[in-house]
């Protein structure tokens, strides 16, 4: 099965699709030199075709909705990508996967944390699916959470743990070892869209 994969990045979501078994096709508009996947397109992701997919994700620059902007008033200097990229997705008739932070206008059909995959880092993260039925999963919070937060100051890490966290921490913590800190910091657990998309692959095997 073929999967696109926008706003990619290093590929976070890809690593998870080629792990449920698709072969992924990454956009970006910036170029990923470590992007993971077999083919990648530097290209804004509202102007790519996003037909003949099986399956379609896009996870939108979260910087307009999440908490941190939020607080620090900088929210509205952030473009609000959502809702063109669900206009897109649906007029383009495929199945696809819409992901943010918790505070973004999408449609709650799941939410996924680090803790349901044994991972210990927590990343809330919501998703819009077309297939949104029986997903679900529950929380776990046990034991200490490492944080990757895209700011990555030493401060917030103290704050947390009482200590700096390295980058191999962060790394075991995402369960992801090719990226930058950077871009771990922008990315999501490949636990999370391996474990959607194998739901998906059994849906549509069931259809």
């Amino acid at each position: 099965m073929r999967a696109l994969d926008l706003f990619c990045g290093a590929g976070g979501v890809t690593k998870g699709l080629q792990r449920a078994g698709f072969r992924v096709t990454g956009v970006d508009l910036v170029a990923s030199p470590r992007y993971c996947g077999a083919d990648f397109v530097q290209a804004d992701a509202l102007t790519v075709d996003v037909r003949g997919y099986d399956l379609v994700w896009a996870s939108p620059p979260c910087q307009r909705y999440s908490m941190y902007s939020r607080n620090m008033g900088t929210a509205g200097a952030h473009p609000d990508l959502v809702d063109p990229v669900r206009r897109r997705l649906v007029a383009g008739g495929g199945h696809f996967v819409i992901e943010n932070v918790v505070g973004a206008p999408v449609r709650a059909d799941l939410m996924l944390c680090g803790s349901m995959f044994g991972l210990a880092v927590r990343r809330h993260r919501l998703f819009e699916t077309s297939f949104p039925d029986g997903l679900t999963l529950a929380c776990r919070h046990e034991g200490v959470a490492i944080p990757v937060f895209g700011h990555g100051t030493p401060q917030w890490h103290r704050k947390r743990l009482g200590r700096n966290v390295s980058l191999a921490e962060k790394e075991a913590a995402m369960g992801i070892d090719w990226m930058s800190r950077d871009e771990l910091s922008l990315a999501i657990p490949p636990a999370y869209s391996e474990w959607i998309a194998r739901a998906f692959m059994r849906r549509t095997e069931a259809a």
